[in-house]
C-alpha cells in the first residue's frame, strides 16, 4: 500500500510536473521527492516514472483530472 505522501506525488508527476516542481508544491526538498518516487517504484514493482504512473492509474490509485 502506497502512503497518502505518496500518493500525492505519484499524482503530480502523472500531471508532468518534474521533481523540483512537485518539492515546491508539497513543501519538501527535491531529495525527499525522490525518496518518496524511489519507494513507489518499490512498491508498485516498477522502474521509472511512466510506469509507475501507467500503474496507478490502472490500479485507480490515481486519477487524471
Amino acid at each position: 500500500d502506497l502512503t497518502e505522501r505518496e500518493l500525492e506525488v505519484l499524482q503530480l508527476v502523472a500531471r508532468g510536473l518534474s521533481n523540483k516542481d512537485v518539492a515546491r508544491a508539497i513543501g519538501r526538498t527535491d531529495e525527499t521527492v525522490k525518496i518518496h518516487l524511489k519507494n513507489t517504484f518499490a512498491k508498485l514493482g516498477v522502474t521509472d516514472r511512466t510506469e509507475a504512473v501507467t500503474v496507478g492509474l490502472s490500479r485507480g490509485l490515481i486519477h487524471l483530472d
